[in-house]
């Protein structure tokens, strides 16, 4: 009940905890929720089946994932070399990649926790598969979803983004960092370690099962932030065995079935997945790594009501007013019956 800070050892750093602000009045911005009247297939929509987009290609008439270059990508493999510094203060490096965008249905009205189990791991296959195919050549395979017009969402259509890169992006370099230190001082990876302590804590469990848990991470930032773990040590999403890809798509559909009915909305977030380098780091030794899933939904008290990182967050240190106990509770005790698929 009392204000304190907590320590996140995955980014070396720590989140002031103030749980009485949760009992002050709220009179600042209210979000318009994402519409619910989605229609299925749009003729204007560039992500739909046998549609247009903007570079003049027509989509396939596609019925489960589909894959394809993004028309605006942010990393190209072609770009020059930038140049040199005249001084340490104005340094820039060399930025390539490849940036991919993916459908998960043929309909834009599915969300991934309203998708079947097979549709699910579709999903995953296919994010395995990208992870492969990409991280053959690129260090780095970044697969990442923006789930509702809130975080930045441009189109409703179920889908997420694969951006490669030639480098390691700041998140990457330092959970590697932090996850490589606590290797070599405790002899074991720092996220199995976690997910031990959690599952046999349960305070911050929010769902698990054979090979999965998903917590609301004791150093959380967001209001409901939760962390994907596997139970067992393993460093990339293509090191998953069939029976884990199969538990993974039903805790995701269990999470996120939970994440909508909490507001009886659909639930907006950003999520990614974390994994051991890939491109030249194939060949060292990358055991200090373990798999995991961020979801940073930014939803605070109701469907209209978010966190905003502002003042304090940008200018100090991050802060949060719901304790991830308080969040991972009311999480847990959620039906795992979507709101929109119950019998009235």
């Amino acid at each position: 009940e009392h204000q304190h800070t907590r320590y996140n050892p995955l980014r070396d750093d720590w989140v002031l905890v103030s749980a009485h602000r949760m009992k002050r009045p709220w009179q600042g911005q209210l979000e318009k929720p994402s519409p619910e009247d989605v229609p299925r297939w749009d003729p204007n929509n560039p992500l739909c089946p046998g549609t247009t987009r903007a570079n003049g290609e027509v989509n396939p008439q596609y019925e489960g994932t589909f894959v394809f270059p993004n028309d605006f990508p942010a990393l190209q493999p072609d770009a020059p070399e930038p140049d040199d510094s005249d001084h340490p203060l104005f340094r820039a490096a060399a930025a390539r990649g490849v940036c991919k965008v993916m459908c998960f249905h043929p309909w834009s009205d599915l969300t991934l926790p309203l998708m079947s189990l097979a549709e699910i791991r579709a999903v995953i296959d296919t994010w395995a598969e990208l992870a492969t195919e990409l991280g053959a050549s690129y260090p780095w395979v970044q697969i990442f979803e923006n789930k509702g017009a809130m975080m930045g969402c441009s189109n409703p259509h179920p889908h997420c983004q694969v951006w490669a890169s030639s480098f390691l992006p700041n998140e990457a370099r330092l959970e590697d960092r932090t996850q490589r230190q606590h290797l070599s001082q405790h002899g074991v990876p720092m996220l199995l370690q976690y997910a031990e302590q959690e599952a046999h804590r349960k305070e911050r469990l929010v769902v698990e099962n054979e090979d999965w848990l998903v917590v609301v991470p004791y150093w959380a930032t967001w209001p409901y932030q939760t962390l994907l773990l596997p139970r067992r040590h393993v460093c990339r999403l293509q090191d998953l065995s069939e029976d884990e890809k199969n538990s993974l798509a039903s805790i995701m559909k269990r999470l996120l079935i939970k994440y909508d009915n909490l507001f009886e909305v659909s639930f907006p977030y950003s999520m990614g997945w974390h994994g051991a380098p890939m491109g030249p780091y194939l060949e060292e030794d990358c055991g200090h790594w373990q798999l995991h899933a961020h979801y940073y939904p930014p939803l605070l008290r109701s469907a209209t009501v978010r966190k905003f990182m502002v003042g304090y967050e940008m200018l100090a240190q991050a802060q949060r007013d719901l304790t991830p106990e308080q969040a991972a509770e009311r999480l847990r005790n959620l039906s795992e019956i979507h709101y929109k698929q119950k019998v009235k």
